[in-house]
């Protein structure tokens, strides 16, 4: 059965995770407006569980990039750098890990990054600290007190801002990355001790002749993962 695309399906398979920006700006009415559409998002009981977003750009993120720059460079960083809840399975196994790899080693071919090739791939590791050269960067939290079901109710309102982005011509990178580093972030954005980052996300205009933007990821079909039960 053939079927055609509605203009909200449009969009939504048009969003990737760009991990290179031009510098042009994005105005502010535009975030607010993102947020503002994402803000429609279910949760469990309307407990709206993002408790906060910090916006940084201009030198806010020009400090917010150095001080995590520094953190990433740092010989003990692993000692002194915890992420505190586990994003990533602490088991790996098929089909996740294929997964993983294939889309981890397809990036780094065409960056020209070799297997061996230890310190450019924390070099470009670190460009998640730079924000990709994006104009813009999102941090969420969630209040400490929240469960399971509000970070599951979170999903949907972070979709939300990378869906009402794609709608204005915008584009996003959502990044685990900075979660070890809220002891960094906490006191350069003003985290209340009852706030806990959830992630962070690069805002702004994709640049369309960079070679990490040719990456496309692929999906699974729906027959495989999907169950008619009659």
């Amino acid at each position: 059965m053939s079927r055609t695309d509605t203009p909200i399906d449009t969009i939504i398979k048009s969003r990737r995770s760009v991990r290179a920006f031009l510098p042009t700006p994005v105005a502010r009415e535009d975030i607010e407006a993102i947020l503002e559409t994402a803000s429609a998002a279910p949760s469990g009981t309307n407990l709206q569980p993002w408790k906060q977003v910090y916006v940084v750009s201009g030198d806010a993120l020009a400090r917010v990039s150095q001080a995590l720059l520094n953190a990433h460079d740092d010989p003990a960083r692993d000692e002194l750098y915890q992420e505190e809840y586990p994003y990533y399975p602490r088991q790996w196994v098929s089909p996740y890990i294929d997964r993983r790899r294939k889309v981890g080693w397809s990036m780094y071919g065409l960056l020209g990054i070799g297997k061996s090739d230890k310190d450019k791939m924390h070099a470009q590791f670190g460009r998640n600290y730079r924000f990709f050269d994006a104009p813009v960067g999102l941090f969420f939290t969630i209040d400490r007190v929240l469960e399971l079901g509000s970070w599951l109710d979170y999903g949907m309102f972070l979709q939300n801002v990378m869906i009402a982005a794609r709608g204005r011509g915008l584009d996003t990178c959502p990044q685990a990355a900075f979660t070890p580093f809220h002891r960094v972030l906490a006191p350069l954005l003003g985290f209340a001790d009852d706030e806990q980052l959830v992630c962070g996300m690069s805002l702004g205009y994709a640049d369309p002749d960079a070679a990490v933007n040719q990456l496309r990821t692929e999906r699974e079909p729906v027959e495989n993962f999907t169950t008619f039960v009659a």
